[in-house]
């Protein structure tokens, strides 16, 4: 449709110096109102990014990206299903452990998921050790009855380092009074803080030897994994069912989280629909700029019908200005938005500095800082979105436009 004529007038009616200063008013609203809306969406796409990201770190800091476990309480042959885990492609790392619920008495009771670590081993599959508020994981010896407890545990518990806490364990014995559940008593070594609530106050660590020893089993009741792209867990999970065999039971954070990140995910979609009918919105100031250009043309469109121009080659000269003022504006609002995505953790402490006041109080919020991640794929999807828009603006004014007839515009001419 766009011939180099309807390119070439087109472009001649966007740069001339319109006699009607309103309608160059109006195109300049329309290029700021596009680009304010693209900025706008890009930036929220970025912070809800930014948000995605940091409680995947957060939540998969604690949980491993798969886990190996066995059909009864312990893994079978463990040691050849961790050498079996580290040699399939995309692992980083793996790690036996001793998972249990358990009932936790000192100067208040709660209950909590007692989970048993080598610590040296670790490090490989989880964050843990890099959120220690107190202590550290080493400590977690074979014999050494030490835990480390979450922080919101600890404070519920009312206990810190060095204080008795005696942990209670499904696990019954045979006395002369009856069955009694196992219990022992424990020293606080370390605390830890993740940053989620799921964790923070219903996790404790103990040695692996001695979760074993406290639950009477005689080895782990799984096998935690870490890889280099947790996107890659089903496959990787896949892989590993057909080396290992019926023998062992293979799950991803996936089955463990789906629903979470699902509605992450959901939401980001239906925000990207609203902050769409901010654009939409802003286009319509396109569609009454082009209208009012139509009107303000009519003597030259009449000539250029009388030249020989064809109603689809009027038409094209004036789709070449709003998709132009489109283009315009996509361009600001790409380069605003993504300059402020940035920027953004940076410009929000600046605000809080001047003003004093914090947008997400670290008492309230376990994530204090606003994060931002710009995605060049969702800036596409806003680009093209916009574009469509803009495109579907134009058509109407210039169809108007094609439908003038020759003799009504210059009767009064």
């Amino acid at each position: 449709m766009f011939r180099p004529l309807e390119l070439f007038i087109g472009l001649r009616y966007t740069r001339a110096k319109r006699r009607n200063q309103f309608i160059s008013f109006i195109s300049t609203v329309s290029i700021v109102c596009i680009a304010i809306s693209v900025t706008a969406l890009i930036t929220v796409m970025s912070v809800m990014n930014g948000f995605d990201s940091e409680l995947r770190t957060r939540i998969l800091g604690a949980i491993a990206h798969v886990t190996v476990s066995g059909i009864g309480e312990t893994v079978q042959d463990w040691p050849r299903a961790v050498k079996v885990a580290e040699g399939t492609g995309h692992v980083l790392g793996a790690a036996p452990y001793v998972e249990t619920q358990a009932f936790l008495q000192a100067r208040r009771p709660s209950g909590a998921v007692i989970r048993g670590i080598v610590p040296s081993l670790e490090p490989k599959v989880s964050d843990i050790d890099k959120h220690m508020v107190s202590g550290k994981l080493t400590d977690l010896t074979d014999r050494s009855w030490k835990i480390v407890l979450g922080r919101e545990l600890a404070l519920t518990l009312g206990v810190d380092v060095g204080d008795k806490v005696t942990v209670v364990v499904p696990q019954f014995t045979a006395t002369p009074m009856g069955a009694v559940p196992k219990l022992r008593s424990f020293t606080v070594s370390g605390v830890f803080e993740l940053g989620m609530q799921e964790y923070d106050a219903n996790l404790a660590l103990v040695s692996m030897e001695d979760a074993q020893r406290l639950n009477g089993l005689d080895g782990p009741t799984g096998i935690r994994l870490k890889l280099d792209d947790m996107r890659l867990a089903f496959p990787v999970a896949r892989t590993l069912v057909n080396q290992l065999g019926q023998a062992y039971r293979v799950e991803t954070w996936m089955d463990t989280h789906s629903n979470f990140f699902s509605a992450i995910e959901m939401e980001k979609r239906v925000m990207f629909i609203i902050l769409s009918l901010i654009i939409l919105v802003a286009v319509i100031n396109l569609i009454s700029m082009l209208m009012m250009l139509v009107t303000d043309k009519q003597a030259d469109i009449a000539i250029l019908r009388t030249l020989g121009s064809t109603p689809r080659s009027i038409m094209g000269m004036f789709m070449v200005q709003g998709v132009l003022v489109g283009i315009v504006g996509i361009a600001f609002g790409v380069l605003l938005g993504a300059v402020l995505s940035i920027n953004l953790p940076v410009i929000v402490k600046g605000i809080e500095h001047v003003t004093g006041k914090s947008f997400l109080s670290p008492d309230v919020y376990y994530i204090s800082e606003l994060p931002s991640q710009l995605m060049w794929s969702d800036v596409g999807w806003v680009v093209v979105v916009t574009f469509l828009f803009a495109l579907l603006a134009t058509l109407y004014p210039a169809w108007r436009a094609s439908r003038t007839q020759p003799a009504q515009a210059l009767r009064y001419e």
